[in-house]
């Protein structure tokens, strides 16, 4: 069971990394753009490191007090978790 949270965990994060790249391009080309809410579930889901990693590489949305703050939170439950799944 750990192998598959790890390789989701990897694949959820990757997946969020892309997505904080790609809305940073769609941004500067001014198209559609992915929701905020899309941006916070996939860090939710797993995905926050992913996501900061992103916001720190992209430059993208680092101004913005509700991303600062949940990002890091979300980062601390993910670390938690799989402390705990790992530990066990």
């Amino acid at each position: 069971m750990t192998e598959t949270v790890l390789i989701y965990y990897i694949a959820v994060n990757i997946a969020a990394f892309l997505m904080y790249g790609a809305d940073k391009f769609f941004a500067k080309k001014d198209m559609w753009r992915i929701s905020e809410k899309a941006l916070f579930t996939v860090a939710a889901a797993g995905g926050a490191f992913g996501a900061f990693i992103g916001m720190q590489t992209f430059r993208h949305k680092t101004k913005h007090t509700k991303f600062i703050v949940v990002i890091p939170l979300l980062m601390a439950v993910h670390a938690g978790v799989l402390v705990y799944l790992f530990k066990s």
